[in-house]
């Protein structure tokens, strides 16, 4: 009689246990290139011809991530770009992904080498209270050097855009920040990284500009919450008739500033418009009435098919614009086959972007990038023995006790730790012992038991 083959339950308890931390290893050396691909592909912004906001937008999109971890993703992978001690480490599989996510919070060219140390002998839970213990410490003093340097500026461009600057303290940064983020997830659905390298290659994120003129106008108005983008606002242009009839001709907002023809057809696909009929010298002879061009009973069927903006990985649900895939302008029916629906960001990308979109026979919606090709949904998986077997191409030797913590139970002081580290990021002397300085260390200490 032929024996069964052994299974996954037949395996020792002591070898199933290795077994998971040499995996785990091998993950993390793994999880390590995976960064630096990400890194290179963030820096180059190989996100963006997919009309995606972001890095973190194409890994949701891409690779299956939520938000929130593509957002964490793209930041270690930022972040190792200037730790090269952490890099070497977890090239290695020396520390898991979940340490260098803490470490690199805090960690600098001058303090790596002492984080390093924590993670090769403590857990993760050792350092998450070690970076919250660091985060509370700031001296008095540079705080106080903080508060006197905040400012808000703004300045005109030669082309009419505004350019605010602003240098807060951290606790009031914080909430400009926190609500920003509040208003974009509400506008866009989707959140902001953005996060742009570090080495300024890549436009910073245009959905925090949203956010922020919403967050303006809102104060404003005194509203708490908004309509519908069609309800939201009307704008006033001027445009010559011609400009309808797809010849050339001038189109300009109230207060002179020039538009493109595609941003005109943008704004008129879905919103509020009032007829001017003007003479030669400008002067108005008639105002129409305000019209809609989508009306109410119509936008209701194409939210209910759509339930928020249709372009491939996109997942804004609210403040969505109707899309005449064919222009009004251009002969197209404001009907329910060639109208769909997308969120403002790709709304202005498939009008000004150069991104496409056609119906297809069945009803579907294709999209298509400015060179063409088909924007769809595609995903890849690496089995566990390739990872393996990628590792052993490069030359790293993994075994069972690689990515094991050498902490043998004993107690962690936090708080030698966390002074060690403001030493070593050149706060001197601490903790400090004149009046009005920052609490003892040891409380701080305390606080992280």
């Amino acid at each position: 009689m032929d024996r069964a083959e052994p299974t996954i339950d037949d395996v020792p308890l002591d070898e199933l246990g290795d077994r998971l931390c040499e995996l785990a290893a091998h993950i993390a050396a793994a999880q390590y290139r995976w960064l630096r691909l990400l890194s290179a592909f963030d820096r180059r912004q190989g996100w963006a011809p997919w009309g995606c906001r972001s890095c973190a937008h194409w890994l949701n999109w891409r690779c299956g991530l939520d938000i929130r971890s593509a957002r964490e993703k793209v930041r270690v992978a930022r972040a190792l770009d200037s730790l090269p001690l952490i890099s070497e480490a977890f090239a290695r599989g020396e520390i898991s992904y979940s340490k260098v996510r803490a470490i690199t919070r805090i960690a600098t060219p001058e303090s790596e080498r002492e984080l390093l140390m924590f993670a090769r002998h403590g857990t993760t839970q050792h350092l998450e209270k070690i970076v919250r213990g660091y985060r509370r410490c700031v001296p008095v003093e540079e705080a106080e050097a903080r508060h006197e340097r905040r400012y808000v500026d703004w300045r005109y461009e030669e082309d009419g855009s505004v350019v605010i600057r602003a240098r807060l303290a951290p606790e009031e940064g914080a909430v400009v920040i926190e609500a920003i983020r509040k208003l974009r997830e509400e506008v866009s659905k989707t959140n902001r990284l953005p996060d742009a390298p570090g080495d300024g290659s890549a436009k910073p994120p245009r959905d925090r500009a949203d956010a922020l003129v919403e967050m303006a106008r809102r104060e404003l108005a005194g509203e708490k919450s908004s309509a519908s983008s069609a309800e939201r606002y009307t704008v006033m242009v001027h445009v010559d008739a011609d400009v309808f009839g797809g010849r050339e001709g001038a189109c300009q907002l109230e207060d002179g500033s020039a538009l493109s023809s595609e941003t005109l057809r943008r704004l008129t696909c879905d919103g509020a418009s009032v007829a001017m009929t003007e003479d030669e010298q400008g002067s108005v002879l008639d105002v129409g009435r305000k019209t809609r061009t989508i009306p109410t009973s119509l936008r209701r069927a194409l939210v209910s098919r759509d339930r928020g903006c249709r372009f491939p990985g996109c997942t804004c649900k609210a403040f969505v614009d109707g899309h005449h895939v064919t222009h009004w302008s251009n002969g197209g029916v404001t009907a329910l086959g060639n109208l769909v629906l997308l969120c403002p960001f790709h709304h202005r990308l498939v009008h000004e972007g150069g991104l496409g979109v056609r119906v297809e026979d069945d009803g579907r919606f294709t999209f298509m990038r400015s060179d063409g090709r088909i924007i769809q949904t595609a995903a890849w998986s690496v089995e566990p023995d390739g990872i393996e077997q990628q590792n052993g191409e490069f030359g790293l030797a993994i075994d069972e006790r690689t990515v094991v913590p050498r902490w043998s139970g004993e107690y962690c002081d936090y708080g030698v730790a966390v002074e060690g580290l403001l030493k070593r990021n050149g706060f001197g002397d601490w903790p400090p012992t004149a009046s009005g300085s920052a609490e003892p260390l040891e409380r701080e200490a305390a606080a992280t038991r």
